[in-house]
C-alpha cells in the first residue's frame, strides 16, 4: 500500500524526471532506498547521449550489485517515475532488489505517446511481473499522472 513516505520518494523521482527533461533527456527518474529508509543512490535518464541503456533503474541495479550485500539488496525499494522497461526489470530481478514502486505505468506511457503521435519504443512494454514474476510491485499512482503526461508531451513538442 502506498503511504505518505512512498509519495515523498515518488515526488523526488518526478523531480529527477523534470531535471532530466531540462537538460534535454527523457523524463525518467529513480531512487534506491534502503530497508532503513536511507536514500542510497538516485539518477535520471542519460539516453540523450546515444546509449539507450542509460536508464536510471538500470544504473541503480548496477550500483546495488557493487555496493550492497544480497541481503541488503532484498530489503531495498526502488522508486521510479515510470514502470521499469523489460531491460530494467530484468536487471532488478538478476541483482535481487526488493520492492518496486512506480508513479506511472508503461501502459500509460504508451497511451500518452499515441496521443501525440510519437514513435513507440523499440522494445515491448511488458509489465514488470512478466519479466520478474515474484517482484513486489506497486503502481501506478494516479496523483502523478497528469504531471508526468505533461513532461512527455513537452519532450515531444506537444
Amino acid at each position: 500500500m502506498i503511504d505518505a513516505k512512498d509519495m515523498a520518494y515518488l515526488e523526488r523521482c518526478v523531480a529527477l524526471a523534470e531535471q532530466a527533461l531540462k537538460i534535454g533527456d527523457e523524463p525518467f527518474g529513480s531512487i534506491l532506498v534502503s530497508g532503513n529508509d536511507e536514500v542510497l543512490a538516485e539518477d535520471h535518464n542519460h539516453v540523450a547521449g546515444g546509449d539507450a541503456t542509460q536508464h536510471p533503474e538500470f544504473f541503480l541495479a548496477r550500483w546495488a550489485a557493487e555496493h550492497l550485500t544480497p541481503e541488503e539488496r532484498a530489503r531495498t525499494t526502488v522508486y521510479t517515475s515510470g514502470e521499469h522497461c523489460p531491460m530494467c526489470a530484468a536487471a532488478h530481478g538478476w541483482v535481487g532488489l526488493g520492492r518496486i514502486v512506480y508513479a506511472s505505468s508503461s501502459q500509460q506511457l504508451i497511451g500518452w505517446l499515441q496521443e501525440i503521435g510519437a514513435s513507440p519504443a523499440p522494445v515491448a512494454a511488458l509489465p514488470i511481473h512478466q519479466v520478474v514474476p515474484n517482484a513486489e510491485v506497486e503502481g501506478p499512482v494516479p496523483a502523478f499522472a497528469q504531471r508526468l503526461r505533461g513532461l512527455h508531451r513537452r519532450l515531444h513538442g506537444a
